[in-house]
């Protein structure tokens, strides 16, 4: 296991692009006592006297931002690199952009965090995996489900058995159109559309629970991205529960976002509904009345970007999500999406 030396008690963070999910990395690091958010970089968007206005996404709260005068702007990636504060590069940027800014980032010494999906294609991600084997620094891909208390619990319910083993399971990530970085999103052939940019996080979920399914059988439609921008998957999974997942953005305009998952157990079903609030996670379970599971703990973003500061305060990489785990997300939905074209049942090896 690569290790270096452990840092101080504040690690100094950097974030590259300013858009709906830089200024929510932000927004996550001010609440992580171990961070220190030195500079920010993006070509067009900065801060005026340290305060950042927000930008629209499909979830609420990112508002102005107050990063303080001391910060250092930077709107060239290669300025930033030779910054000998900065320790950690946060990478939020188009897809497009994922493989040559994290493998320079990796190169010139600095731990990395790059948003999902870690590049467009499996054959691009390797390139950053390689270069991750050989870096200084350590590389978390954002693969912020793992992360999220609901989706934690479950996890953890999966591998402990409390409520026997899974039968079924089916999740759900549904949205409006990308309100930002249209240009980007919409350009399915940079992007991957939905299945990509939000179907994802379930196909990691899915293989984060089971293992890499031994193979896909995905219905699909593109409308909005020249790409899968609504998809169905069937995953066949080594313990031979019945494991779905679909995705889309083409919710119409007032929808919002919504993400859920039912899972049934031989002793329990344990559902999740964001919209539900308060009483998001329900819990059904034989000789029990049912009942509301209360998570604690931070969103996924933080806990995440938590996982890596404490990470390399300890110097040891992430284990939570690694590199390869990304990876495979990438190639299991590419399966998915060669799945959808030819109209078949695709096993991954």
């Amino acid at each position: 296991m690569k290790k270096i030396p452990s840092s101080p008690s504040k690690v100094n963070v950097a974030v590259v692009g300013l858009g709906f999910m830089g200024i929510t990395h932000l927004k996550s690091y001010q609440k992580i006592k171990g961070a220190r958010i030195v500079a920010v970089c993006d070509s067009v968007r900065e801060p005026v006297n340290g305060i950042l206005a927000g930008a629209g996404g499909n979830i609420r709260g990112a508002d102005v931002l107050d990063l303080g005068r001391k910060l250092r702007v930077y709107k060239k990636l290669e300025d930033l690199l030779t910054d000998p504060e900065v320790d950690l590069v946060d990478l939020c940027v188009p897809t497009p952009l994922h493989v040559p800014l994290t493998v320079a980032s990796l190169k010139a010494g600095k731990h990395v965090v790059c948003e999902k999906p870690l590049a467009r294609t499996a054959a691009q991600a390797r390139q950053i995996i390689n270069a991750a084997r050989t870096a200084k620094g350590f590389l978390l891909p954002a693969m912020c489900m793992r992360f999220w208390p609901e989706w934690a619990w479950l996890k953890d319910a999966v591998d402990d058995g409390r409520f026997g083993n899974v039968l079924a399971a089916r999740f759900r990530r549904v949205s409006e159109n990308p309100g930002w970085s249209r240009d980007s999103y919409f350009n399915g052939a940079q992007s991957g559309g939905a299945l990509l940019d939000l179907h994802i996080h379930d196909t990691d979920f899915v293989q984060f629970l089971f293992g890499i399914p031994k193979s896909v059988f995905s219905s699909g439609l593109t409308r909005v991205s020249g790409a899968i921008d609504y998809v169905v998957t069937q995953y066949q999974v080594a313990c031979g529960a019945v494991v779905s997942a679909e995705g889309t953005w083409l919710m119409t305009a007032g929808h919002g976002f919504n993400m859920s998952y039912t899972v049934n157990f031989e002793k329990a079903t344990v559902d999740f509904d964001l919209k539900r609030g308060g009483e998001a996670l329900m819990v059904y379970e034989e000789g029990r009345k049912p009942r509301v599971m209360r998570c604690k703990g931070a969103d996924g973003y933080v806990g995440e970007l938590r996982h890596m500061i404490e990470s390399i305060q300890a110097g040891k990489p992430p284990t939570t999500v690694t590199p390869e785990d990304a990876l495979n997300a990438v190639r299991i939905c590419e399966a998915e999406e060669k799945s959808i074209r030819l109209g078949k049942c695709i096993a991954l090896a």
